[in-house]
């Protein structure tokens, strides 16, 4: 019994460590032909299931966005990789992340899908606070239409211009 609550205590801990949010205006779930539309060239297909995984969340109903992950996945947020063994380990995982996301961008990375979310605030025990606007990144698994691993990516480094111009 120990043994399973140590892993979610690291989990909760770990998406603390990440800002996220929720827009309260945005009740729909994106459908395909939106999905086709979000800018990076991604599967269609992968993009829907990342973005309404997103919207679920964003809206705060973390029931449907655990529907999204197959069991057992795996998280990584900053962390060791979790593995996510039963429907409730997936639940606690979407339930501690402090924001929502709108996804602004997927791309096809190999293996991944490296989608690019605007972080809101959602309803829930989430406090994005100051993450509220930014950006952050994360590399999807998606296989028959569910996430199988959900991977915290670095966000692009901040380039700031040395005073003798740029490095070559």
């Amino acid at each position: 019994m120990r043994s399973a609550a140590i892993p979610i205590a690291i989990l909760l801990a770990a998406a603390a460590l990440i800002g996220c949010g929720s827009d309260e205006g945005d009740q729909t779930i994106a459908g395909e032909a939106e999905a086709e539309e979000i800018p990076g060239g991604a599967d269609p297909e992968e993009a829907r299931v990342i973005s309404e995984w997103s919207t679920a969340l964003r809206e705060g109903d973390v029931q449907a966005a655990a529907d999204y992950f197959k069991v057992p996945s795996s998280a990584q947020n900053g962390t060791p990789p979790l593995r996510l063994r039963t429907r409730k380990d997936v639940i606690a995982f979407n339930r501690a992340l402090p924001c929502g996301a709108e996804l602004i961008r997927a791309e096809d990375d190999g293996r991944f899908t490296l989608a690019t979310f605007e972080l809101t605030e959602r309803p829930g025990p989430g406090a994005c606070g100051p993450g509220t606007g930014s950006t952050a990144k994360t590399a999807f698994v998606i296989e028959d239409g569910l996430i199988t691993d959900w991977i915290r990516a670095a966000d692009d480094p901040v380039v700031e211009p040395s005073a003798e111009g740029p490095v070559v």
